[in-house]
């Protein structure tokens, strides 16, 4: 037989130890009649503490832990966008020749409202770009990424990301583009290659501006100051500057 793990040996103590309490009661007072009461009232109050306990105060302590999560994980996409990504959509967004598409929408953040937000989220998710990123361009965005390779590993040791599956899914995207790059030491690339690197920064663009749009809207709702350097440091609007005029 195996043996009994310490939960069942607790169990069956406490159920004992009720027992003997129980017994020492009706040898003292030799009265069935009041035990039984309280012992029916009792079990009766058992489905309403679970009740409460399961359905009320789970609930609650559930919802509790999860906006934490949700404060942490969002503090480290602040993390992201403040080392590598306003930077990267700011590059990618001259590689884009079909900006213009999305520019004013982009500018515009800071007069969005929740629901504008979620709507322009969807729609840049979708966006034709079209990516012209050339020799200077690739040597550029190399070397950066090349920088901040030791950064976005320790995001990737961060377990709060598990949480967050899109956002997991674009540093997955950012590796990738960083390894495709490390690995060509010469970057005068001919067509394919060069057509296959543009498909890997625009899926990187793609996703950047998706997770951009929700963690503005994050900003605006929990952090008006912080939304407010954001909205100067705006990497779409070629008129933003951090200084407060």
């Amino acid at each position: 037989m195996k043996k009994m793990s310490w939960q069942v040996i607790l169990g069956l103590a406490l159920i004992a130890l009720s027992a003997v309490v129980y017994t020492l009661h009706f040898l003292v007072f030799r009265d069935v009649h009041h035990i039984f009461i309280y012992l029916v009232g009792d079990i009766a109050f058992v489905f309403i503490e679970v009740l409460l306990v399961t359905l009320v105060i789970h609930r609650l302590l559930g919802e509790r832990e999860k906006r934490a999560k949700l404060e942490k994980m969002n503090m480290v996409i602040g993390t992201f966008f403040s080392e590598v990504g306003t930077e990267l959509l700011r590059s990618f967004a001259k590689y884009d020749n079909n900006i213009e598409i999305i520019r004013n929408d982009l500018s515009a953040a800071k007069g969005l409202t929740n629901r504008e937000f979620s709507l322009l989220g969807r729609k840049l998710r979708s966006h034709d770009t079209k990516i012209g990123c050339y020799l200077e361009d690739l040597k550029n965005l190399k070397a950066f990424l090349s920088s901040k390779r030791d950064f976005l590993i320790r995001l990737l040791e961060n377990p709060i990301l598990l949480e967050h599956g899109s956002f997991t899914n674009l540093l997955w995207a950012v590796f990738h583009l960083a390894d495709e790059l490390a690995h060509r030491k010469n970057l005068k690339l001919c067509k394919t290659d060069h057509e296959h690197i543009n498909g890997d920064i625009k899926r990187v663009y793609l996703l950047l501006l998706g997770e951009w749009t929700d963690y503005m809207k994050h900003l605006k709702d929990n952090y008006p100051y912080l939304f407010s350097l954001a909205i100067r440091t705006n990497p779409f609007d070629s008129t933003a500057r951090p200084e407060v005029t």
